[in-house]
């Protein structure tokens, strides 16, 4: 029997607890309507087209590098939507709707953890925020992207989300092998911060199996939960501390990396990161590099990643005022210098010699022509 005298031997260093709303219950509050709800199907089954070289179509997934303004994100969509639409017959354009940020050390950890940018933590406020404003997204018929940082999070927001990614810093990690083998949407594996591929395609077989991990149900119940595996993962090549890897070369060497692990051969290339030695203003040199390789026929290139907001550069958290539409993380390409890459990748892929027949695996022509009218918001 426990002495009432006897000091606590747990949670000596929690400071505080904030109750959450179940996931559920805010499901409810801030509800997706039929119509969305057959949007994002729709577009998860256009990436899964793309990534399983289905769809001729590029899967481009473009945007600020985290979202910490709402009402700046939300006009970015809007200029996105436009250039979405003007490019929709080559491009599947997906929105960066990052509302988690990694980090090595420490730092701002995104408008969930922290919306008020100001370390107090309102995270119930935070996943509110994220709900709409990816709520926002499927009303305007954009699709939406995010990385899965916290394996319990998600669950608030998954609903929403159509192509979802696993950060370099945690492609090591079991649990979010575990995470992705569960979500609902394909998903995107980086390699490693040093560069070192090897380990995301360890994490793709890995994702690709059933496994069982702790988490809460939409209920907000504690529980394990058992996954059936995810076959529509797919590399990112995002570069690292030991350089670039969007070269020809590199895309090659990976290639046979993926088949010599009886994986399928298509692979993303982020053109920020490692990949543009976190200039901004190398990005558009990636890209042109990327579409050379795909104008000449490359096809295991089935996407291509930006890091863009309505103006370049970036800006330190702290600073007050903030400047509007700039990033407060990682330095993004502004607006007006994204819209030509956009615009070279579609070339690119308009460029590119098309397989016909059966066994090309292309969509039909009438299926492309419904997801492209849907994705373009044109449809229902």
């Amino acid at each position: 029997m426990t002495s009432p005298s006897r000091p606590p031997l747990d949670n000596l260093r929690i400071r505080g607890a904030q109750p959450l709303p179940s996931p559920a219950a805010l499901a409810e509050e801030l509800a997706l309507d039929d119509a969305g709800a057959d949007f994002v199907a729709q577009s998860r089954r256009a990436v899964e087209h793309i990534i399983l070289g289905r769809d001729h179509r590029l899967l481009v997934v473009v945007g600020p590098c985290s979202v910490h303004d709402p009402a700046a994100a939300l006009e970015y969509a809007n200029c996105l939507r436009e250039a979405a639409a003007r490019h929709a017959a080559e491009l599947l354009i997906v929105m960066r709707a990052y509302v988690e940020k990694p980090r090595t050390v420490v730092g701002w950890k995104g408008l969930v953890d922290d919306p008020g940018l100001d370390s107090s933590f309102q995270t119930g406020l935070g996943l509110r925020l994220a709900r709409r404003l990816m709520l926002d997204l499927a009303r305007l018929r954009l699709p939406a992207a995010t990385e899965f940082l916290d394996p319990t999070l998600g669950q608030y927001y998954a609903e929403l989300v159509t192509w979802g990614v696993i950060g370099a810093r945690t492609v090591e990690s079991q649990v979010h092998r575990a995470l992705a083998s569960g979500l609902s949407m394909p998903v995107g594996f980086k390699n490693r911060t040093d560069g070192d591929v090897g380990v995301a395609i360890d994490a793709l077989v890995s994702a690709r199996q059933p496994h069982w991990f702790a988490a809460v149900t939409r209920d907000g119940v504690p529980a394990m939960l058992g996954t059936a595996g995810n076959d529509r993962c797919h590399l990112v090549l995002r570069g690292g501390t030991r350089g670039t890897n969007y070269s020809s070369e590199h895309v090659q060497a990976a290639v046979a990396m993926l088949q010599a692990a009886g994986l399928p051969p298509r692979l993303m290339v982020d053109c920020s990161h490692g990949n543009s030695r976190r200039d901004p203003e190398r990005q558009p040199a990636v890209a042109a590099e990327v579409a050379a390789q795909i104008a000449a026929g490359q096809r295991a290139i089935c996407g291509v990643m930006l890091e863009s907001n309505l103006d370049g550069g970036a800006q330190d958290s702290r600073s007050r005022p903030l400047a509007y539409g700039r990033s407060i993380t990682d330095p993004c390409l502004g607006w007006e210098k994204t819209v030509p890459v956009l615009a070279q990748l579609a070339a690119a892929v308009r460029d590119r010699p098309l397989r016909t027949g059966r066994s090309s695996g292309q969509l039909s022509s009438a299926a492309a022509e419904e997801d492209a009218s849907l994705l373009a918001g044109r449809g229902s």
